[in-house]
């Protein structure tokens, strides 16, 4: 029964109004990820006790450049539910997110002293967090619409599948100049603004660590969409630079969904539900998310993803559109 609750939480995220293909596909191709939902929740709920949250998406050709509306107020959601489980979360971005994180973070009631905000994440900078005091007993690293670098041949060879890998394919599709790079939807290079945080997942098998790791994506450009082979990615996504666009980042449980905002409120309410601790979600509703993306374009400031503008907007979706999956969510819980 708990399970299958957590299944209709993750039927009211794989909705595709902004069309932007991954969950749209599933009606032809199948679900991506099937169940992962359930299994990120069940190991949060049972073995989490110390979390880091990585999230923020720079927008360079924003008005003004900024960090994008999806990411920070589902990370903020997620940690305060989780911290209010007694679960210790951090949330982590870079330098060009940095203030888009710590805005959504005061806005949702969660402590300053855990944003960290990282200059560059070097191999040495990683290595280091994994011996401090947040990494040496981290459980779980978690990230939430965070881009990571596109697949290369010798990734592409890694995935594991039952049919030849499509290298020909690969290389037709993929120029040279755009493998292991971090790019936008638009298919374009935006790795000098992403901090690098991605070397944290890449860096975590040789830190002789066990961390589980979680990944929330809604376009196929995210740490995490490793764990789905390349070519069902680039069927699904739309326009010329699709094959270019999909993430060799894997994460032990990625959770697709329509806004990746959607899938950070799954999985707090499902932690929560699984943990019989669903009363802390109360204040947390529609208004109140309406009040955390308002302060958070216009303190952060921060930019729909879409349209590039200043608004309190998420992925092209005006907010009453945007905020139904939670909506829904608080009402399976009783809610509203």
């Amino acid at each position: 029964m708990t399970i299958d609750l957590i299944s209709q939480f993750d039927a009211c995220i794989r909705r595709d109004p902004a069309r932007r293909g991954l969950t749209g596909g599933d009606a032809l191709y199948g679900p991506l990820c099937p169940g992962h939902l359930a299994a990120a929740a069940r190991d949060l709920a049972t073995d989490g006790r110390r979390v880091a949250i990585v999230t923020g998406f720079y927008i360079p050709g924003g008005e003004p450049p900024a960090a994008e509306t999806d990411g920070p107020p589902g990370a903020a959601l997620l940690a305060s539910a989780l911290s209010a489980a007694g679960i210790e979360a951090w949330l982590i971005t870079d330098r060009f997110c940095g203030s888009a994180v710590t805005i959504a973070a005061a806005a949702s009631d969660f402590p300053a002293h855990r944003v960290v905000v990282v200059d560059d994440a070097t191999d040495a900078w990683c290595d280091a967090f994994y011996t401090g005091v947040i990494g040496r007993e981290l459980t779980h690293l978690i990230a939430i619409e965070r881009v990571g670098p596109s697949h290369t041949v010798e990734s592409l060879c890694g995935q594991p599948r039952n049919t030849p890998t499509p290298v020909e394919r690969f290389c037709e599709l993929t120029p040279a100049p755009h493998r292991g790079r971090c790019h936008n939807m638009r298919g374009e290079q935006i790795d000098e603004f992403t901090g690098g945080l991605h070397h944290l997942f890449e860096r975590l098998p040789g830190c002789g660590r066990t961390v589980t790791t979680i990944g929330i994506g809604d376009g196929g450009n995210e740490i995490g969409m490793g764990a789905i082979l390349w070519e069902d990615l680039a069927r699904r996504l739309a326009g010329p630079c699709a094959a270019r666009i999909p993430c060799r980042v894997a994460a032990d449980w990625n959770i697709v969904a329509g806004t990746s905002n959607w899938g950070a409120y799954a999985l707090a309410a499902a932690v929560l539900w699984l943990r019989d601790q669903t009363a802390h979600l109360a204040p947390w509703g529609q208004e109140h998310q309406q009040r955390v993306l308002e302060q958070l374009v216009a303190d952060g400031p921060a930019v729909d993803g879409v349209t590039c503008r200043r608004e309190p907007t998420v992925d092209g979706l005006p907010f009453l559109t945007y905020i139904q999956p939670w909506v829904r969510i608080r009402a399976l819980l009783g809610f509203e």
